[in-house]
């Protein structure tokens, strides 16, 4: 019997009432994940407003005068710098409260404007920066990484001295940064080697590096301590005589989980900066054992390739069944009897604590990234910079300083509400294609909201981001010089004003 138009017409009106139906359940948003902070933490502060300002205008009176007129004042401040230096080389433990380390803050920053200046003579400059932040990595060896004083002293020192290296280049339009070689003393290692783009590599190396996506910018900025770098990998390199010395990059993937990366892979990812890491030589385990290094990766490289390892949204650093990026590195080295980041990162900040268990996060002291650099096991060999591209890291860390001083002041972490029923049902797919070891549209771990609000997240900071450039480009045409970072913070709050409105 023949179905009759009206028989039609109501068969559509079911299908479609289902569909509505079923599209009403899953637009119920669910709670948002109330998390409370219980760590007796507080953010690091600048608290030197004045400071900047005072800098700034040093700089832009110092630019009426040609560099040969300065070289006098450079030569003056670096010997000044130097003999600060000297006080603290040797075999006795300073204090990281002692007054030599405030001398040595003040010099580092009132110099640096000459350098700006005149940026064809940085590397004096850079040379006695690494000096600098060898020999406070030697002094930090023997303090509690852990105490407040301690992580401010190395903190203030070394991310503020690599800040005002950046400022410096900057202002220099030649790309001949690219690669800057600290020349570490303690940098010695018996492991299987290999030369990387100029540098000599072994395994065992740490790898930390700062991505190009507005996520990366959050990773680097939301903690205690705002650093420079996202992402943490582990180096191996095979040196039986069949591989002939291949490497291979174990890192942690939002996307995938834990994977092994060629270094081509490693690097097609955008990469502002990149810095290799490595145990000192003079490391007790490695006296003992110095193939550790070796022996941790291969570890490491034999579970990636055995067993599937998800992405611990977490942050757990205490448990391996899951692993985000930092615990690739901290896993394996911990097993062999090396505990690094003696300094453990805090997120206290009760909005950043907020937005950031939005995204799945549950453990607010942790392995951050950035804080590894301040680690006084490890010694620093090697770090590029992409000059090109350095800019554009300073824009991004400013638009999420701004955008995290929102959310301490009650900004919500939005995601567009209609589409939580499409984000669902990828949610679905991405499941299904995880059970047969696929990667999904959305991370394994990653729940449907928590992708929207990443997607409105990025979206928003890149927005920013892009006013941020276009004023930067309005500052360079008026000024005659790139904006240093206490200008980009502005351009950030400008800009997010607007889009407030």
């Amino acid at each position: 019997m023949p179905i009759t138009k009206h028989e039609i017409i109501k068969l559509i009106f079911y299908i479609l009432s289902a569909v509505f139906f079923i599209y009403l359940l899953l637009l119920i948003p669910g709670g948002q994940p109330q998390i409370k902070n219980t760590l007796e933490a507080k953010p690091f502060e600048w608290n030197q407003d004045s400071l900047w300002v005072e800098l700034q205008a040093r700089f832009s009176e110092i630019r009426k005068t040609k560099c040969d007129q300065l070289f006098y004042l450079m030569h003056k401040g670096m010997s000044e710098f130097e003999v600060l230096l000297n006080d603290i080389e040797g075999p006795n433990l300073i204090s990281p409260g002692a007054p030599v380390f405030d001398k040595i803050e003040q010099k580092l920053f009132e110099t640096a404007p000459i350098f700006g200046v005149c940026p064809e003579e940085a590397h004096i400059y850079i040379r006695n920066f690494n000096r600098l932040r060898y020999l406070l990595k030697k002094q930090s060896q023997g303090w509690d990484m852990n105490s407040t004083e301690a992580r401010h002293q190395v903190y203030r020192l070394l991310y503020g001295g690599r800040m005002a290296v950046e400022e410096i280049i900057l202002q220099d339009p030649s790309d001949k940064y690219d690669i800057l070689l600290t020349g570490s003393r303690d940098a010695a290692s018996d492991t299987p080697s290999k030369i990387i783009h100029g540098v000599r590599v072994h395994s065992g190396d740490i790898l930390v590096s700062r991505g190009g996506a507005p996520t990366s910018a959050l990773i680097a900025r939301g903690n205690d301590y705002p650093g420079n770098f996202s992402h943490v990998a582990l180096v191996h390199i095979d040196d039986s005589d069949e591989n002939n010395g291949s490497v291979s990059i174990i890192e942690a993937h939002i996307e995938q989980g834990v994977a092994i990366s060629s270094v081509d892979q490693y690097l097609k990812d955008i990469k502002f900066r990149i810095m290799i890491l490595r145990l000192r030589s003079d490391h007790p385990v490695l006296l003992r054992d110095p193939m550790m290094p070796h022996k941790a990766a291969t570890a490491a490289l034999k579970r990636a390739k055995t067993e599937h390892i998800p992405y611990d949204f977490e942050m757990d650093y205490k448990n391996h069944d899951k692993l985000f990026c930092s615990e690739v590195a901290s896993a394996e080295y911990k097993t062999l009897g090396v505990t690094i980041w003696k300094g453990l990162s805090t997120i206290s900040s009760p909005g950043i604590t907020s937005w950031l268990a939005a995204f799945g996060v549950r453990h607010f002291q942790t392995q951050e990234p950035s804080d590894l650099e301040y680690d006084p096991q490890l010694t620093i060999v090697a770090e590029w910079r992409d000059t090109a591209t350095l800019f554009k890291d300073h824009v991004d860390n400013a638009v999420t300083d701004t955008m995290l001083e929102g959310a301490n002041a009650g900004d919500p972490l939005k995601y567009r509400w209609y589409l939580l029923p499409v984000a669902r049902l990828l949610k679905g797919w991405s499941l299904i294609k995880n059970y047969f070891n696929g990667i999904g549209p959305i991370p394994e771990g990653m729940s449907a909201r928590a992708a929207l609000q990443n997607d409105w997240y990025s979206k928003r900071h890149s927005y920013l981001a892009g006013k941020v450039l276009e004023k930067s480009e309005q500052f360079k045409s008026d000024y005659g010089y790139s904006p240093p970072y206490w200008e980009l913070v502005k351009m950030a709050g400008e800009a997010k004003k607007q889009a407030d409105r």
